[in-house]
């Protein structure tokens, strides 16, 4: 769970980065974790932080500079994503 630490505190800053993170981890309005890569390409529907962090950080090589959380507040969803559920883990 360290690393988890390291992305949470890392999400403020993220927003003044020139290049964004590529993963997005928040919640739904259900209170489910949700990931979310910037081009809505990759991404999912997860039970706890834990696996949506791990999920991230497999997909990006678990480069912490990849992963950020949403804004305190923000509400994640997964409409960008294909009605599949082959999209939700």
């Amino acid at each position: 769970m360290a690393n988890a630490l390291h992305i949470q505190r890392r999400s403020a800053r993220n927003h003044l980065s020139a290049v964004p993170a590529r993963f997005i981890v928040g919640r739904d309005r259900r209170g489910s974790w949700i990931v979310q890569d910037r081009e809505g390409l990759v991404g999912g529907l997860f039970r706890s932080e834990a696996a949506a962090l791990h999920f991230a950080a497999e997909e990006c090589n678990h480069n912490p500079a990849d992963i950020c959380h949403a804004p305190e507040g923000t509400v994640l969803d997964l409409d960008g994503f294909a009605s599949s559920s082959s999209n939700l883990h």
